[in-house]
């Protein structure tokens, strides 16, 4: 290898290994970072803060209310004597959902007619309410078909008619974890070796260190592959600390081939690293760097589709996407880790990350270049 190139590498590392805070910084953010939003950021909706107005009080009322309670879905935490408290209690938030059973609902039921009950849902989360409300009327029809199967003294599963059988693929437990902790490492290669190489250059240029360098014999070139290489290996060193942890921790599966995930983080890794050395070749000073670093970051995760699912974007918000690295590497890394996919399976991703990343870190180096000159 090219000494020159070796050197500035050396110094780098030096430089990374003296700084042991910063350092230290470097191996803790993934797994403070895997930890909150593993845990934090989850769609499962479980336990949800239940109250009831019980004004029938019969043995049929207490069997729907303990239907609810057996569903999981809601914990009922909670008996009101009207409809104003529990108006009151879902308007402070102490309550998410409120069932109201009306008086005369065990008598319309012995009598075989049509009992009504009504089920409040705090509708100002749409994803917690869109799933309360399916579990609000899956449970109530369970318990409708139980109270016929009850009254009629038949099984209604003998009558025939449709039964729908689904079956979940690759994560058939629907824990929201190992949906979100791929997506958690693609967003640590992003952050770390992105903020960490525009800090490392642009603390160069407010020591006045990197006009040294560019009088000496090394080309700009080498400065920048020298600056950023010693980053790739701790972000690998990050990658692999957040998918062991992500085994232990979260019991996430890799079903698929890690050398496959290691080599198309590499590709990743290119766009980012020219995203890092972009920054740093406009900002002028550390602080500058990691606002624009964040400015950067911050729409790409939400445009990558970590949080929520592209195709409910507005069109132009999706067109927009398909410039944004990140998209791709959470299908790369979703497909392998949960899927257990090969390459076959994702070619428009890796195609579009083999043109993205060469790309942008020729595009970034040019542009370095001319502000060092």
């Amino acid at each position: 290898m090219n000494s020159r190139l070796l050197s500035i590498m050396r110094k780098e590392v030096i430089h990374i290994l003296r700084d042991r805070r910063t350092l230290a910084i470097m191996f803790i953010i993934p797994i403070i970072q895997l930890v909150l939003l593993g845990y934090a950021a989850t769609t499962d909706i479980r336990r949800l803060n239940t109250v009831v107005l019980d004004a029938d009080r019969t043995q049929q009322s207490r069997q729907l209310i303990e239907a609810y309670r057996a569903s999981d879905y809601f914990l009922i935490t909670q008996y009101a004597q009207n409809e104003s408290q529990i108006a009151e209690w879902l308007d402070n938030g102490q309550a998410r959902a409120g069932i109201i059973i009306p008086a005369g609902y065990g008598d319309k039921l012995a009598k075989g007619q049509l009992a009504e009950v009504a089920f409040l849902i705090d509708g100002s989360d749409p994803s917690v309410a869109s799933t309360a409300f399916a579990a609000s009327q899956s449970v109530g029809q369970a318990q409708s078909v139980k109270v016929m199967q009850q009254r009629l003294g038949i099984d209604v599963t003998r009558l025939g008619g449709i039964e729908v059988r689904p079956r979940v693929w690759y994560n058939p437990e629907l824990k929201s974890a190992n949906y979100m902790i791929p997506a958690v490492m693609g967003m640590i290669l992003q952050f770390l070796t992105m903020l960490f190489t525009a800090l490392a250059i642009v603390r160069e240029r407010e020591q006045g260190t990197i006009e040294q360098l560019v009088v000496t014999p090394i080309k700009s070139w080498e400065l920048v592959i020298g600056k950023v290489i010693p980053y790739v290996g701790i972000a690998f060193f990050d990658l692999l600390e957040v998918l062991v942890l992500g085994v232990i921790l979260f019991g996430v599966p890799i079903r698929g081939s890690i050398p496959l995930l290691l080599g198309l983080s590499l590709l990743f890794l290119l766009t980012t690293l020219g995203m890092g050395l972009f920054v740093s070749s406009v900002a002028r000073s550390q602080q500058e760097a990691m606002f624009l670093a964040f400015l950067t970051m911050l729409p790409s995760i939400f445009l990558a589709g970590f949080f929520f699912p592209l195709e409910a974007m507005p069109g132009w918000l999706q067109a927009i996407s398909y410039a944004v690295p990140l998209r791709y590497m959470l299908v790369i890394l979703r497909s392998i880790i949960l899927k257990g996919a090969g390459i076959g399976s994702f070619e428009e991703p890796v195609i579009a990350l083999v043109i993205l990343g060469p790309l942008i870190l020729i595009g970034a180096s040019l542009r370095f270049r001319k502000s060092l000159e």
